[in-house]
């Protein structure tokens, strides 16, 4: 191979198709044992190749040099051979951590920051910190000085990062710990890129701190390790062309809003236009339970239509390149809110009260039980939702205009 990654295991890697995308090369995965790496790297049947968990530390003494960035960092995740066939490590994680909390805004100057974790993306993070001005670093480990089990010694930090692999995809909706422990924060980092937005993110996000995932590191750190490559600079414009369709190609286009607001019309518009599926949540769980939802309240009750629910909501939300349609009731729970938020865009429809429909709607009967359901649960369709899109004219031009924000908008 010309150019590629290398790690122990690289199911979920998107890589490949960031790298193919900057139009210079083609771009292979390449998984292998840890026996494997002194042989393949001491071969040098590559031209450049980028390295991931758990061998960052392990390719460094094959290195005949070692930038001063991966060797003050520990660890290296990217290897040139030179002309003479030399092999020249660097470490690109460091500047794709800083322009994804500069991208954020968060920034660490005279801040305290707490590390979760201590592996090789922690060694980044707390070099990036510590170079940007940060007051205080700390780490955070199961075993350390400072762990999980006390977290007093870093409950007045003003950035929490995790580099932590809790959360990640299958174990979606975990978290290290949570962000109350945290009363003075002001910006919260996760590395993890799949979920798009870990349970702590998405706790950050409803309480309006200033966050990001790692999607942006991952694509940025792959533009710098391409100029390590080919040996040019790469437009900010292609950076952040790449970045926004690797986002919209992964990200969920999920519609909540009051009973009768068109949220599967819409939908259905929105799915053929993209070409995606669209998961109606309130037909998967009358399909799960065998009976319409109606038939589910008048037999089992409004619990466990919301248990069948939330777990169809966390069956879904964790899924890519869908359009959800949620119903009418989703967002009364933090966790259902995070569970259509973790990969999801999400856009909550409007439409004038007196044209809502209540056939066949348990909660909705009549004008007075609508009225009331609207006044409890607007607060919590604008803490679900990114966008609010009016509905008051044709589904298609709904349909038109969440279309033009998932298309135009770099929203995360």
């Amino acid at each position: 191979m010309e150019f590629g990654l290398i790690g122990e295991r690289l199911g979920h890697s998107y890589s490949a198709e960031i790298h193919r995308a900057f139009g210079a090369y083609d771009y292979e995965l390449k998984s292998m044992p840890p026996e494997a790496v002194g042989p393949f790297l001491t071969e040098k049947s590559f031209r450049g190749i980028n390295v991931t968990i758990p061998y960052k530390k392990t390719v460094m003494p094959y290195c005949d040099e070692i930038s001063a960035t991966a060797q003050k960092i520990g660890s290296v995740n990217t290897i040139v051979k030179r002309a003479d066939g030399s092999l020249f490590g660097d470490n690109t994680d460091y500047a794709g951590f800083s322009a994804m909390a500069a991208r954020a805004g968060i920034s660490f100057a005279g801040r305290k920051v707490a590390i979760l974790g201590s592996g090789g993306t922690s060694l980044t993070a707390r070099t990036v910190a510590a170079d940007e001005g940060a007051r205080e670093v700390v780490v955070v480990s199961r075993s350390g000085a400072v762990n999980y089990g006390d977290l007093s010694p870093v409950a007045d930090s003003d950035i929490v990062i995790n580099t932590t692999p809790i959360g990640m995809y299958p174990k979606n909706g975990e978290a290290v710990v949570p962000l109350d422990a945290f009363p003075n924060c002001c910006g919260v980092i996760d590395v993890i890129y799949n979920p798009l937005r870990t349970a702590i993110i998405s706790d950050a996000c409803e309480r309006g701190i200033p966050h990001t995932g790692g999607l942006y590191m991952l694509t940025a750190q792959a533009a710098y390790a391409y100029e390590r490559f080919i040996g040019k600079t790469l437009a900010p414009s292609v950076l952040d062309r790449v970045y926004r369709e690797l986002l919209q190609s992964v990200e969920n286009v999920v519609l909540v809003g009051m009973p009768g607001s068109g949220k599967t019309t819409v939908g259905k518009l929105v799915a053929a236009r993209l070409g995606r599926e669209l998961v109606d949540l309130d037909a998967v769980v009358a399909a799960r339970a065998g009976m319409s939802v109606p038939e589910i309240f008048a037999s089992q009750g409004e619990a466990a239509f919301r248990q069948m629910e939330a777990e169809a909501a966390a069956d879904f939300g964790k899924q890519k390149g869908l359009v959800i349609a949620g119903g009418g009731g989703i967002i009364l729970t933090e966790k259902n809110r995070a569970s259509l938020r973790q990969n999801g865009r999400v856009y909550c429809l409007q439409r004038a009260l007196e044209t809502l429909s209540t056939a066949g709607r348990p909660l909705s009967k009549s004008p007075e039980a609508l009225r009331e359901m609207e006044r409890v649960r607007a607060p919590l369709y604008a803490l679900a939702s990114d966008v609010t899109v009016a509905n008051n004219g044709t589904a298609a031009d709904a349909a038109a205009a969440i279309l033009e924000d998932f298309y135009e908008t770099a929203c995360y």
